[in-house]
């Protein structure tokens, strides 16, 4: 039998964010604490790779997960940042195919692994949770094509700004405005979708704008309507 004594309830994270979970009946909240599998990971460790077969998603507990693609050279391109609530590899199990992506822990994260038949059961047996499911679905759709959309239209110090707001919507801001979230700056290239050296210019050219300040990894946003127009050049 499991230890489940350090493995925490569903219905506790519930309670602290929007979950496509709370659909569940109190029967179904049972059978996926019963059934899941709750584990710590490291920065750095690898949650899943792409192309690999998987048999099951994660539930974020705690932490930062990020979701990124490997190019032909070996370059990762980050598609996504997960945080607390939010669930990956469930593509791969409703569409019964490989790993579309990969998924490596940039925070100290706490992730819950449940199986893949038990989120097909739910999808065949709970309809609200269904829709909820294809909802998030389309909206990580419509999140990748207005990512396409960027990349052909605007420029890297367009998307820069616009991956700083976003950041900051993502992850928020400490008292001092900080974003609460560490990156080097090869990740943010990546999100971006350029070479390193080219954030590390534009980050210079911002803080000399007085846009932001930078403390190492920490980025102080100073100016949010100075970047909002940056980044809306195209809009």
């Amino acid at each position: 039998m499991k230890n489940r004594e350090h493995i925490p309830l569903c219905a506790s994270c519930i309670n602290d964010f929007e979950s496509i979970f709370k659909h569940l009946t109190p029967e179904e909240h049972q059978k996926v604490d019963y059934e899941k599998v709750c584990n710590s990971y490291k920065r750095g460790n690898v949650i899943y790779h792409e192309g690999s077969r998987t048999n099951g998603f994660y539930c974020i507990h705690s932490g930062i997960v990020k979701i990124f693609k490997t190019g032909i050279d070996g370059r990762e391109q980050i598609i996504t940042f997960a945080k607390k609530g939010d669930l990956i590899g469930f593509r791969s199990i409703l569409s019964g195919e490989l790993a579309c992506s990969s998924a490596k822990v940039i925070d100290d994260s706490v992730l819950c692994f449940i199986p893949g038949e038990t989120l097909i059961s739910l999808v065949k047996t709970n309809g609200n949770f269904s829709l909820a499911l294809m909802q998030l679905t389309c909206k990580e759709l419509g999140v990748a094509n207005a990512y396409i959309t960027d990349i052909a239209q605007k420029t890297v110090r367009e998307r820069l700004a616009e991956v700083l707001l976003k950041l900051m919507d993502t992850f928020q801001l400490d008292s001092d405005n900080v974003l609460q979230v560490s990156l080097t700056r090869e990740e943010l290239a990546n999100i971006v979708g350029t070479a390193t050296e080219s954030v590390i210019r534009l980050l210079s050219e911002f803080k000399q704008d007085k846009l932001i300040d930078i403390n190492g990894r920490k980025i102080k946003i100073l100016d949010i309507k100075k970047l909002e127009k940056i980044s809306n050049a195209f809009n």
